[in-house]
């Protein structure tokens, strides 16, 4: 059709990346077989607290034969709480966190997911939604009255949290970027400026802004840019979504993205899957591809379907043909 915009393929690697977060250990064959059954190429993989050169190679071996790469790793020496908290043995858990920075350096692995929410209380209940799925409802109200409690000896301050970020970034990233690995920062989820005692930093524009002058605004530092944790904040956020994609994706600064829905803002929501939140998640697509995202997206928090449970494949599925058929219309428009 004259006039019509170049198409591009789904695997081409300026395209965006449809991936699938796994916890390594708890897949079977079978599973690995359904997901490349979904046309997913790319993944994240939690390898937990345990992770060494020997178990990565061997799962990067292993997903290659189904025709899979990995796109990030997750250590979880970062979320110990003597790590984000400046403890005992932090100096270690670092070190720790480090030589996997080196491992993903020698075996290919581009991205290092992490977060930094040390006391974080994600879920207040899970309920039957109106549509009749199961899933994870968070109400700030139920949290205060119900839920809340002091976590530790004392409180921790906002600066206290970015005394710990500060450390552990200024030991990190010089490795990050002698491996040439990229550090993606989670935000906080639920975006509350304190839970169970302890500061949270990470709840608003203004948070990743300080972040990125402490990395010195490496190329090797950036987001992961939750949809569904920003779209909680609602109009607290100092940016909504599109003005974090303009901004952040449009200098690159975007690594991942974590494609989620959710009914309202805060104080009270649930999880969706992507057509039935208050995000328009065609719009969101449609944004990344404007600034030329081709990091990874994955879906998050998969809803439960009845009788779907452990990875959830019904949910998987469905979310994956709707980010698939949304990709394709927001590569139609864009080009």
């Amino acid at each position: 059709m004259a006039g019509a915009k170049p198409k591009i393929g789904e695997y081409d690697p300026a395209n965006i990346k449809l991936s699938h977060r796994m916890v390594i250990r708890s897949l079977t064959d079978e599973d690995l077989q359904f997901l490349r059954q979904l046309g997913i190429r790319w993944c994240r993989i939690e390898f937990g607290d345990d992770a060494p050169f020997e178990f990565m190679k061997a799962t990067v071996d292993r997903l290659a034969r189904f025709n899979m790469k990995i796109f990030s790793g997750v250590h979880y020496a970062y979320r110990h709480l003597d790590v984000q908290l400046g403890k005992g043995r932090r100096d270690q858990l670092i070190e720790t966190y480090c030589q996997f920075l080196r491992d993903c350096g020698r075996l290919g692995i581009p991205v290092s997911n992490y977060d930094w929410h040390p006391a974080n209380t994600y879920t207040t209940a899970i309920i039957e939604t109106p549509g009749g799925y199961r899933a994870r409802e968070f109400s700030v109200d139920d949290f205060r009255k119900k839920v809340e409690k002091q976590a530790f000896e004392r409180e921790y301050s906002a600066e206290d949290i970015w005394a710990t970020y500060t450390y552990f970034m200024k030991a990190v990233l010089p490795v990050a970027e002698k491996a040439n690995v990229r550090l993606a920062l989670h935000p906080d989820d639920p975006p509350l400026a304190k839970m169970n005692g302890v500061a949270k930093v990470f709840t608003h524009y203004d948070g990743y802004a300080r972040a990125e002058k402490i990395a010195g605004n490496s190329k090797h530092w950036g987001l992961t840019f939750c949809v569904g944790t920003w779209s909680e904040g609602g109009t607290q956020m100092g940016k909504d979504v599109f003005g974090m994609i303009k901004d952040f994706g449009g200098r690159g600064k975007i690594v991942d993205v974590h494609y989620r829905n959710v009914s309202s803002p805060l104080p009270r929501f649930h999880e969706t899957f992507p057509e039935d939140g208050y995000m328009d998640m065609y719009a969101v697509m449609k944004a990344l591809r404007q600034v030329k995202f081709n990091g990874s997206i994955v879906p998050d928090h998969v809803p439960e379907f009845a009788g779907d449970k452990g990875m959830r494949r019904a949910g998987v599925a469905y979310c994956i043909a709707q980010m698939r058929s949304l990709l394709l219309r927001a590569n139609e428009e864009v080009g």
